[in-house]
């Protein structure tokens, strides 16, 4: 009796987790169809994002900037708005060396369903406000913290004027979680492919991980032939035009 109850509770559990992964394919592929959410582009040209979340800052970034320099790579950082506020220099040297400063919210709010669509409306726009007025360029592109976003989030981002970008699920790094310098290398290298948005973080406290990752990753990719762009020429050599339907418009 025992046995056949372990075996109904477990065909049951994967029945459940794979209604979950259903609805996660269903999800992304209506987005995907849209052309508002963007996980990665389709292109025949060998262009690949490095994006970097969470930053700026002090230590990390100015040795990011320094490598993507040393390599010609153009990177997106998705910039947080009270880290923007205290590190105002180094946003400026992001956008003065030709990379794309995204919006990542005011204090890396998670945009789930306990969270009012005015709080995620007001940390989006004093985040935006902070880069515009460093820059003079206010974002065009948005991450919601972790990727959590709902329908509802969706709809407000749309409104506020933002491209929300997530990243290749074969590109996460993890490298918040400190993996290993290897295993951040051997992610990103292994699973290398056109039109790639890749997953890492430019604050990550108490780790160098990722800055010594990029310091073999950044001269494997352009030595594969590889251009290291930033997200808005990644989508420019898409192979189709994405397409708004009426209800996202």
């Amino acid at each position: 009796m025992k046995k056949w109850f372990l075996l109904l509770l477990a065909f049951l559990c994967l029945n459940v987790l794979t209604a979950f992964e259903n609805i996660d394919r269903k999800d992304r592929a209506y987005y995907e169809k849209t052309g508002y959410i963007i996980w990665e582009v389709k292109t025949d040209q060998k262009k690949i994002a490095l994006t970097f979340d969470d930053g700026p800052d002090q230590n990390s970034t100015t040795e990011i900037l320094d490598l993507l320099e040393q390599y010609g790579a153009k990177a997106t950082f998705f910039v947080v708005g009270n880290k923007v506020r205290n590190n105002p220099e180094l946003l400026r040297r992001e956008y003065n060396e030709g990379h794309e400063i995204g919006n990542h919210t005011y204090k890396h709010l998670h945009l789930n369903r306990q969270v009012s669509l005015d709080a995620i409306q007001e940390e989006i726009e004093q985040t935006g406000n902070e880069i515009m007025n460093i820059t003079g360029q206010y974002p065009t592109l948005f991450r919601p913290p972790g990727g959590v976003y709902t329908e509802e989030s969706v709809q407000l981002i749309k409104q506020l004027g933002y491209k929300t970008i997530l990243w290749s699920w074969h590109q996460d790094t993890n490298d918040w979680r400190h993996p290993g310098t290897q295993k951040i290398i051997n992610k990103v290298l292994t699973n290398a492919r056109n039109g790639d948005i890749v997953l890492m973080h430019d604050f990550n406290p108490g780790t160098k991980q990722t800055v010594n990752a990029l310091k073999i990753i950044l001269p494997a990719l352009v030595e594969r032939g590889f251009e290291l762009v930033t997200v808005s020429e990644l989508l420019n050599s898409a192979e189709t035009e994405l397409q708004f339907p009426e209800e996202l418009k």
